[in-house]
């Protein structure tokens, strides 16, 4: 078995790869722990930045501000490659601002939204 640590959208994960006999390709076992969260700033209003992870266009936005949120809930949903990608909630919070409309091409890491 080997461990990694995989960033994704700026948050880490240990996962554990564990390799077959005879070559097979490795499976990835089901638990995927989340081992620490990117520093999020704290105590200005829309401190909390929710960016986008790929390019393409803005297909739908779930949120409006002043919503209260959970962590994993959609903010918006980004079309990229015939793909609907969703963008959720860094963590629990109040939107503080929606900066995108739908039909608005964005870049990787833009800021489609910010939250308290």
């Amino acid at each position: 078995m080997k461990n990694y640590t995989i960033t994704v959208n700026g948050t880490a994960y240990d996962v554990v790869v564990e390799e077959k006999e005879g070559g097979a390709a490795p499976s990835i076992q089901q638990t995927v722990t989340q081992t620490a969260a990117k520093p999020q700033p704290q105590g200005s209003a829309g401190g909390v930045k929710v960016t986008a992870s790929v390019p393409g266009k803005v297909f739908k936005v779930e949120v409006r501000a002043g919503q209260t949120v959970r962590a994993g809930d959609t903010i918006v949903i980004l079309e990229s490659m015939k793909m609907e990608i969703p963008v959720v909630a860094p963590k629990d919070g109040t939107v503080a601002s929606v900066d995108v409309t739908v039909g608005d091409t964005v870049e990787n890491g833009d800021t489609l939204a910010s939250m308290d």
